[in-house]
């Protein structure tokens, strides 16, 4: 009788423990949003030093502290840096995760799968995402997420950038393009995919050039410009921090590079068509602000773009090119704070 008796004792408290467990589990997987705290601490991860992302960084802070503010509220940033390197983002989110902050800012791809990785119950916005369904390899991504994620996309429309490639250096059928992208970087690929679609159906052909990392993109870069007419290059975070070596390659070369952002076409670009990082940093902590005076529901919220991306040209690009600069304002387009010609 001790025996059954004992046994049905470890029973029962094997029974509560997993109930608990299983409420815990259940609760656990519930998002975390108090929204009558006087104080809030939020967590950001940026990939690597860039003006890009920190200008959406940047753009973050201001709005969410603004937000709180109006609602008498204050909020601790704790800002990290991976410094280019995606393991480095796991190890920065997962203290936060420890830390138990109130929200996750993820700034860049990398950081976005960290974060994703790491929690189902802290709210997470992404920020300088290309695009969410690749990012978080999502089948039939509709523009929501769902679960704790959200965010802002630095994506401009991909084919209005093929066709200003077109339009602007006159590319017609038989011309090559090469288009040059981090392998690593699965956003780039759905870029670079986008705009290769449009380019073909027009007759023009494209070259995926593939670098690995910084170590093997001038010669990449190299055999691009030397067996194409221009070049593309997406929205990519490794290119982004080394468009010198692009620009070394194609600049004597005199190989048109049209960038998929701002930064990287003043470093080695043309032309782009241009997104607004703080506008989309700005977006970000609006968003963050809705999520933790819960005013919105991050399981419903949309990802969130730039409005009014901008045509914009390297004024000295354009010139050692031999682009008709006039014909580029009266088509609208605006010279990049920098590369004026002196």
């Amino acid at each position: 009788m001790k025996k059954i008796t004992s046994i049905i004792l470890t029973l029962a408290l094997l029974l509560g423990a997993c109930l608990s467990i299983t409420s815990c589990v259940d609760e656990g997987n519930k998002i975390k949003v108090n929204p009558d705290k006087e104080h809030y601490v939020v967590g950001i991860c940026q990939l690597a030093p860039h003006d890009a992302l920190d200008a959406a960084t940047e753009g973050f802070k201001t709005a969410l502290t603004e937000a709180l503010a109006k609602e008498g509220r204050t909020v601790e940033f704790k800002y990290q840096n991976a410094q280019g390197d995606s393991n480095t983002c796991t190890t920065i989110v997962s203290s936060f995760v420890a830390e138990d902050v109130d929200l996750i800012m993820a700034n860049a791809t990398a950081a976005l799968q960290a974060a994703a990785n790491a929690t189902l119950t802290i709210p997470v916005l992404g920020t300088s995402i290309t695009e969410y369904g690749v990012a978080l390899e999502l089948d039939g991504f509709d523009g929501t997420v769902g679960g704790n994620i959200s965010g802002t996309s630095d994506l401009a429309p991909l084919t209005t950038q093929a066709q200003m490639m077109i339009d602007t250096l006159g590319l017609k059928s038989g011309d090559k393009v090469g288009l040059l992208y981090c392998s690593s970087e699965p956003n780039s690929q759905y870029q670079v995919d986008e705009v290769e679609k449009y380019l073909t159906e027009k007759g023009i052909a494209c070259t995926h050039y593939k670098f690995n990392d910084s170590n093997d993109l001038q010669n990449i870069t190299l055999s691009a410009a030397e067996n194409c007419d221009a070049i593309y290059v997406p929205t990519d975070n490794t290119a982004a921090s080394n468009t010198s070596i692009i620009n070394n390659v194609c600049e004597p070369a005199k190989i048109p590079v049209f960038a998929g952002e701002q930064d990287t076409c003043k470093g080695c670009g043309y032309a782009t068509l241009a997104i607004s990082y703080a506008n989309i940093g700005k977006k970000t902590g609006e968003m963050a602000a809705k999520i933790l005076l819960g005013q919105a529901d991050i399981t419903t919220m949309a990802i969130d773009y730039d409005a009014e991306p901008v045509k914009k040209y390297s004024e000295t690009a354009c010139v050692n090119l031999g682009i008709d600069v006039e014909a580029l304002k009266e088509a609208g387009y605006t010279v990049i704070p920098g590369t004026e010609v002196e």
